[in-house]
């Protein structure tokens, strides 16, 4: 076999050591276009993990690492004037020339050949070649080659940054938030060796321009940072190595080998510096590359191995790393806003990896730490005493006006396709009941339809005949008189998605028969085996907001605690919000202001209709998921019109208002949204989507990412899943008296 690695980086070193451990007999020629002993940047940092699967892959080389690298477990946060340290995290660091060095070394001593200060700009000598590995760096020239065969798409991000190294040995992973004239600059800093460390200071493109950098020299732009750092750096001087100010590239490629060329390292992708895994990955790439070839007897067979099994892996940190990469590019949303200890916490959960409990294992006083916090906050104010301490996030009390949750869970509206003209049965009552009973602290139903004529399908739930109220009633009157949740009705009207069959029947298709009319903001069909909707006059305005008007009054005779309007999903009131959806050229169309207008209105009605002592919530669709529809800058500006007219709280979710749309799926993907929203506007936010664990819950809590969590199939799955959470952290979740004997009660599964 004769396999070619253009790019000396760690990428190609490390599969090329892999490969000729397993095939001897293999030419394996490394194409480096620098010298030897050149390269850009300073150091490069691993996880304690990351160092086991090295461990793993190869010793020799691993033993080399272990013995030049600087291992530290604590993270400190420099804000305000403030140091929050955290425990327990276990790094190690390492100059990126020594890796080189070892790799090098490595490589050349189990008989890979080593080419320095060789160019390769045309893949063509290699024919006949059985495999050429492309690991030739972000500005890869054989991917830009064959751009389309690769499918590359390639993100260059707003925020600015330039990467340095310091005399100063760090005894942590610090960071560091420095405000001045120009604006907020982030640091981050980590010892790599002896006596260095790397600096890597990022801003937004604003205030780097602001600074008059993007005028400066590179001794320019060292002489700036030494000055603004000039108290931490104690005295200690920055080194520069080709450090000019960058914009990152979010490197992504939809196929990972064309033919007999596959791409690795930074050529396949990129992972923020802010997650530290950029190294990682490319030395993981060569560990799984060369495990496809242990395993399948062909290359093209060990290529398409490679991508399927490994692209998941990638596809995860990347998702991870770019959370992690949008906080940084957004500090500026939380610096000022959070109290130290919760801007710290919210930078270490940044990613969306590292949870409470992760955080608990690591630094058991730190995670105690927040807990107190987050209670002696939520007491004041709920204005109720939390009488367990400690208290998981989860588990503490929330107000919106005179209705207190006892936790931060909530049980999301889910249709269930099961009632009669609108009327709900006993099925309703035991689905919603169970799940108050199972200890969420809000319960709210299904979508439930203003009219006849606004469900989406004939058996949608609604609250327009006389009839509703009492089915309504012995809902909420059960979860009163049995147990501590609170519920709350959601109202809305179809639109454009109406007039379809039951999910089981064939989802957002049409009726066979017995369809009725459809109406919008503009005539545009959902898809295109959907109806038409008639464009909306002000007659029909009138008539729809005065629904909502009538729902609203039968929603406080049947007893509800919260009534909840729904803006989202493409239904009737998101479709005027989105650009996408309402081609108006009227007063109700156009502009976000003008789109705005009718949302506005029905939500002014209700909330004049609703009880004052009573709380009033509204679900958004935070994006369409599609370029040139509704924005997340307009869910906020959204968000701050509905704070103004009295709404108490935001659902934020996300999508399902086009067909097209394109949603980066995700654990906890629309949580950045309700985060963005609640401190862009000033409003309590409630999240939903994906939120999988517990610990999810008190994370999204902890960080003050949005104040309620909203979750749909963990309690289709699990309608005791609040109380199971209660058991699992130990906390004494009150039990309905009727379940006593099960106080002390731990079953056992194996």
């Amino acid at each position: 076999m004769k396999i070619a690695c253009i790019g000396g980086g760690p990428a190609s070193l490390y599969f090329a050591i892999l490969m000729k451990k397993r095939f001897p007999d293999a030419l394996i020629r490394v194409f480096e276009r620098n010298p030897a002993d050149v390269t850009w940047g300073f150091g490069v940092v691993f996880s304690d993990a990351t160092m086991e699967v090295f461990a793993e892959a190869d010793r020799e080389s691993y033993d080399r690492i272990i013995e030049s690298f600087a291992h530290w477990d604590d993270i400190d946060v420099h804000y305000r004037g403030e140091v929050i340290r955290s425990k327990g995290h276990g790094f190690a660091g390492l100059a990126r020339i020594r890796l080189l060095q070892i790799l090098t070394e490595r490589a050349r001593g189990l008989g890979v050949e080593v080419d320095f200060e060789t160019e390769v700009s045309d893949v063509g000598q290699f024919a006949g070649w059985d495999l050429i590995v492309a690991g030739d760096g972000v500005n890869s020239v054989v991917r830009d080659r064959y751009r389309d065969e690769f499918q590359v798409d390639i993100d260059w991000r707003r925020n600015k940054f330039i990467w340095l190294g310091t005399d100063k040995p760090f005894e942590t992973f610090t960071f560091y938030f420095q405000e001045n004239d120009h604006g907020l600059f982030r640091a981050h800093c980590y010892q790599f060796a002896e006596g260095r460390s790397t600096f890597i200071v990022e801003c937004t493109e604003e205030t780097w321009a602001r600074a008059g950098l993007d005028r400066a020299t590179e001794a320019d732009s060292v002489a700036y940072c030494e000055r603004l750092f000039a108290e931490p750096l104690a005295g200690h001087r920055l080194i520069s190595n080709k450090s000019i100010w960058r914009t990152f590239p979010r490197v992504k490629n939809g196929r990972w080998h064309h033919g007999n060329i596959v791409l690795l390292g930074d050529a396949l992708h990129t992972a923020h510096f802010s997650i530290g895994s950029g190294t990682k990955l490319a030395m993981e790439d060569g560990i799984a590359l060369a495990k496809a070839f242990a395993e399948e007897p062909t290359v093209a067979g060990a290529l398409d191995a490679f991508e399927r099994d490994r692209r998941p892996v990638v596809d995860s940190l990347q998702r991870a790393a770019q959370v992690s990469m949008e906080w940084f590019e957004d500090v500026e949303r939380y610096y000022g806003k959070l109290e130290p200890l919760q801007f710290a916490y919210s930078m270490l959960t940044r990613s969306l990896r590292i949870t409470h409990e992760n955080l608990r294992l690591r630094d058991p006083a730190f995670a105690r730490r927040v807990d107190d916090w987050i209670a002696d906050r939520a007491e004041e104010q709920a204005r109720v005493k939390i009488t367990h301490r400690p208290a998981p996030p989860m588990f503490t009390p929330f107000r919106l006006r005179d209705m207190v949750v006892n936790n931060r869970v909530v049980v999301s509206p889910m249709c269930m396709y099961s009632a009669e003209d609108g009327t709900i049965d006993d099925w309703h009552l035991v689905h919603l009941g169970s799940r108050a009973v199972g200890g969420a602290g809000l319960v709210i139903t299904e979508m439930t339809d203003v009219s006849r004529e606004g469900r989406i399908t004939p058996g949608c739930a609604g609250m327009y005949k006389p009839e509703h109220v009492g089915a309504w009633r012995r809902l909420t009157g059960f979860v009163h008189r049995y147990t501590d949740a609170k519920i709350g009705l959601q109202i809305a009207h179809a639109g454009r998605k109406g007039s379809t069959k039951l999910i089981w029947e064939g989802i957002d298709q049409p009726l066979e028969d017995g369809n009725w009319e459809l109406i919008g903001p503009s005539p545009v069909p959902y898809a295109e085996v959907n109806q038409v909707p008639r464009e909306m006059t002000r007659a029909d305005m009138d008539r729809v907001r005065e629904d909502f008007v009538r729902a609203t009054h039968m929603a406080e005779e049947a007893g509800f605690d919260l009534i909840e309007v729904h803006f989202a999903h493409g239904y009737l009131l998101s479709t005027f919000l989105s650009p996408l959806t309402n081609r108006r050229a009227d007063d109700y169309g156009g502009s976000l202001e003008n789109r705005m207008r009718y949302p506005l209105e029905v939500f002014r009605a209700v909330r004049a209709a609703w009880p004052q002592h009573k709380p009033v919530s509204v679900r958004i669709s935070a994006t369409d998921w599609v370029p040139d529809g509704f924005t997340a800058a307009d869910a906020v500006e959204v968000a701050r019109r509905l704070k103004a007219l009295g709404c108490d709280i935001v659902d934020v979710s996300a999508g399902q208002v086009v067909v097209e749309q394109q949603p980066v799926y995700g654990r906890l993907f629309q949580t950045p949204f309700s985060d963005r929203v609640r401190l862009e506007a000033d409003i309590p936010t409630m999240t939903v989507g994906n939120i999988q664990s517990y610990t999810d819950v008190d994370t999204i809590v902890a960080a003050g990412r949005a104040d309620l969590c909203v979750l749909a199939r963990a309690h289709l799955y699990d309608p005791y899943w609040t109380r199971h959470a209660a058991a699992e952290a130990g906390y004494p979740l009150p039990l309905p008296k009727q379940y006593c004997s099960i106080q002390n009660y731990r079953p056992r599964f194996t």
